[in-house]
């Protein structure tokens, strides 16, 4: 049964921050933690990335990036990351993290979550975006809700 998720990203200042804050508005009784690959350790959420996220009443004032471990990752049940490169990264420094990591966008056919990072604020929106979306179905899917929903799909 899963419990806790570790979303990444790459330096753990725009996306896997705003996804963090998005599922534990959705998934509320989770435990929901950030992380980057290159993470830039102590930073704050990028500017850019706290003014989206503000604008749709969630903030990310707090945030302080933290560089991902394998001791980390072994302390959730499931790891989101943005891009299947990352993926691929979590591999190789953990290997037997590979069966628990799936892309924070898996429920929308398997879309890579784009990095904003130095680009325009229509580039975080449109991030912020699927991110919002691949939140809920992720909320559909781990709750008792999106089970009895699922079970009726079938």
């Amino acid at each position: 049964m899963i419990q806790s998720i570790l979303v990444v990203c790459t330096g753990n200042i725009c996306r896997s921050p705003i996804g963090e804050r998005l599922l534990q508005q959705k998934l509320p009784t989770f435990t929901i933690a950030s992380a980057g690959i290159c993470g830039l350790a102590g930073r704050p959420a990028d500017s850019h990335a706290q003014k989206i996220a503000s604008t749709y009443g969630i903030s990310l004032e707090d945030h302080a990036a933290r560089p991902l471990t394998a001791v980390m990752m072994r302390e959730y049940d499931l790891i989101l990351a943005m891009e299947s490169a990352q993926i691929n990264r979590i591999s190789l420094i953990a290997p037997e993290m590979r069966g628990k990591t799936l892309l924070f966008g898996q429920w929308l056919r398997q879309q890579e979550i784009p990095d904003p990072y130095g680009k325009s604020m229509e580039a975080f929106e449109y991030v912020f975006r699927l991110l919002g979306e691949a939140s809920q179905e992720w909320a559909n899917r781990l709750t008792v809700k999106g089970l009895r929903t699922c079970r009726r799909k079938s």
